[in-house]
């Protein structure tokens, strides 16, 4: 069943297409009840392949989208956005790499500049009212478009995935895989899954939802070894061959995905205040993210890893919550640069069964190997008489501290004790 023709010279909607079932929905239930033709533009920030890319483009017309962009920003990416957390080891809860919710900004972004191409004057997503991605691309289109008109019916309206579904069967129109069991989205640094086992906070979801790794432990892979080199806090080769960053990001997703590494189920706070829960699958980010920190390990000094943790934990939140436009961003990143000059060298690796090892990193501007010292075997730069006078000083704050108490309690009865 065709929709309702378009108001003849009315502006196209131009709709975030990701061909999952509520963005599919939206397709036709836009043309239907704006009476304005539809643009869909999927923006590629990775996991889309030949196939996918053909069959995105036939199923967007086939919903009656009068055209379909889809834009390859995979190395625009990681630029703006991915070799950061490589170089802050970020994550959110000590856990999630942020897999799809830091390329939000940059898809609104390269949505925004294609609606001025297209002359659209409104912008249209999927988002709910009860998710992140809501947040994030609104507050990336009113920084970037403030002229675009946004429109959200799936939360405007709070449509159900289920009747979603039905507005499509009785039009006779292409239902995305999945149906409405699972929302899965993908992209360079992985994949989310939700469905209604991530609804509570007690249960996983079936070995069937996983997408990248659900033979891995029903089929265990042999372990393998690899080794990945960084240039200046980026990625760089893999196994011995020069490589771009993103080639190195899909390569180590097609080796680390059958072993189950990087899977897990993220449990955290919204940008709206709840709790939410999500499934994940992150075999590169787990490895490179891994691999990085122990590379910098060898090279950074204390006082700079310190200052650099801190700072990525708030630059980790801003990520997440759609704030990577915000300026104190890029001054985060100018840190990031700077510390990341020598950390160069390679990482020893060895997958296996649901782990990643890192067995051993190497670097010409090695920490360990400037010292003369061998750690718990003999002095380098110090005498053994230096090592006694060190830890006399190092004990001072804790005698001082005991001594005090025990003068208080001598002036002072019922004093605590030192």
């Amino acid at each position: 069943m065709s929709a309702t023709a378009p108001r003849a010279g009315a502006r196209p909607i131009v709709l975030a297409y990701s061909g999952g079932l509520d963005t599919s929905f939206l397709v036709p239930w836009l043309a239907e009840n704006h009476q304005r033709p539809v643009i869909t533009v999927t923006v590629d920030t990775g996991g889309i392949d030949a196939a996918a890319t053909r069959t995105l483009g036939e199923r967007a017309r086939a919903l009656g989208a009068i055209e379909h962009h889809q834009i390859d920003a995979r190395a625009d990416y990681f630029e703006q956005v991915l070799r950061f957390l490589i170089m802050g080891n970020v994550r959110r809860g000590q856990l999630y790499p942020l897999c799809v919710g830091a390329e939000r900004v940059m898809q609104a972004q390269t949505i925004a500049l294609m609606a001025r191409q297209l002359g659209s004057n409104s912008i249209a997503h999927g988002c709910t009212a009860a998710g992140n991605d809501q947040v994030r691309f609104e507050v990336a289109l009113r920084t970037l478009a403030p002229e675009l008109e946004i429109i959200a019916p799936v939360r405007d309206r709070a449509f159900k995935r289920a009747g979603e579904l039905e507005y499509l069967r009785v039009r006779q129109l292409p239902v995305p895989p999945y149906g409405a069991a699972y929302s899965t989205n993908r992209g360079l640094w992985g994949v989310t899954i939700g469905g209604t086992e991530t609804l509570s906070s007690k249960g996983s979801i079936p070995e069937s939802a996983w997408v990248l790794s659900k033979d891995a432990f029903t089929q265990p892979a042999l372990p393998q070894h690899h080794t990945l080199r960084f240039e200046q806090g980026r990625p760089a080769g893999l196994d011995g061959q020069a490589l771009g960053a993103v080639e190195i990001i899909e390569r180590l997703e097609g080796l680390a995905a059958p072993f189950g590494i990087g899977r897990g189920i993220h449990l955290g706070d919204t940008i709206i205040g709840t709790k939410g829960r999500v499934a994940f699958e992150a075999p590169a980010a787990e490895v490179l993210l891994n691999a990085h920190r122990e590379l910098e390990k060898l090279v950074l000094t204390p006082r700079q890893q310190r200052i650099k943790e801190s700072l990525a934990l708030s630059y980790g939140d801003w990520v997440h919550e759609g704030q990577l436009l915000d300026p104190v961003c890029r001054d985060i990143e100018a840190l990031l640069l700077s510390s990341q000059q020598r950390v160069s060298g390679l990482v020893h690796l060895l997958f296996r069964p649901g782990a990643m090892f890192v067995e051993g990193v190497e670097s010409p501007y090695s920490l360990m190997n400037a010292s003369k010292g061998v750690y718990g075997e003999s002095a380098g730069e110090w005498t053994p008489v230096d090592a006694l006078g060190f830890s006399k000083i190092v004990a001072l704050t804790g005698v001082f501290h005991r001594r005090a108490g025990e003068l208080a309690a001598q002036q002072l009865p019922g004093a605590p004790p030192g």
